[in-house]
């Protein structure tokens, strides 16, 4: 399978206002200091836990996971390639919070189901378990209709992969992230030239082409949209 490598490069999830609002997010989930000890499961670029290291100045080094390693990934963040069960099969610390948003889609259910028992495993007595999926329902993200379809096919799958995750954690709660895209079509056509989501990952080059000229046909200079991610968050 092709790697994911442009999914917060340049776009809105690298903003610093996304960045800024999905923290505060977290702070209604987790009160975090400098003693906290964080892991970041599918971390990308580490936009997320570098902001958190700058910001609490974590006694410990945030730490970050990811099957690529791209070149311009954070440096205040300690980053490990791997595909997070290998790291925590491995490691021995207790975290106070790990982290894993936008990556169960990547996963089987069976390495999800052993992701999540070594998730726990390696939990502080107080730690949490936050893991983030797109809404599966109404999603908004705008799509050419190639691309529709196989978002619609991939969210399919994300619901019997979430119900796998309620299972397997018991008394977890849900909730909900929002965040408001407003972006040029100038700049949202780059991310998809880019393919920047999984969905576009096999696109032929001809049919990515085809939709560009569609989503020009469809949108104005600017695109506003709201980007919701379910939240199920696991207290040990």
């Amino acid at each position: 399978m092709k790697k994911l490598k442009n999914w917060d490069n340049k776009t809105w999830l690298s903003s610093k206002s996304y960045i800024s609002q999905f923290n505060r997010f977290l702070k209604t989930k987790i009160n975090l200091n400098k003693n906290s000890k964080i892991l970041d499961i599918g971390c990308g670029r580490a936009n997320i836990i570098s902001s958190l290291q700058q910001k609490y100045k974590f006694k410990y080094k945030a730490i970050g996971i990811d099957i690529v390693k791209n070149k311009n990934i954070k440096k205040n963040i300690i980053f490990k390639k791997n595909n997070g069960i290998d790291f925590l099969r491995k490691d021995k610390k207790n975290y106070d919070l790990i982290l894993v948003k936008q990556t169960i889609h990547f996963l089987s259910p069976k390495k999800i189901n052993l992701l999540l028992k070594l998730a726990k495993s390696r939990l502080a007595t107080s730690g949490k378990l936050l893991i983030f999926s797109l809404k599966t329902k109404n999603n908004k993200i705008p799509c050419f209709k190639k691309m529709k379809n196989k978002l619609e096919s991939s969210l399919k799958r994300d619901e019997k992969l979430l119900k796998i995750i309620k299972k397997n954690l018991k008394n977890n709660k849900k909730s909900y992230f929002s965040f408001i895209v407003k972006i040029t079509l100038k700049k949202y056509i780059k991310m998809i030239e880019n393919r920047y989501m999984s969905c576009l990952l096999d696109v032929s080059n001809k049919d990515l082409f085809n939709g560009i000229n569609e989503l020009n046909s469809i949108y104005n200079d600017r695109i506003k949209f709201k980007d919701t991610l379910i939240c199920i968050e696991y207290k040990k």
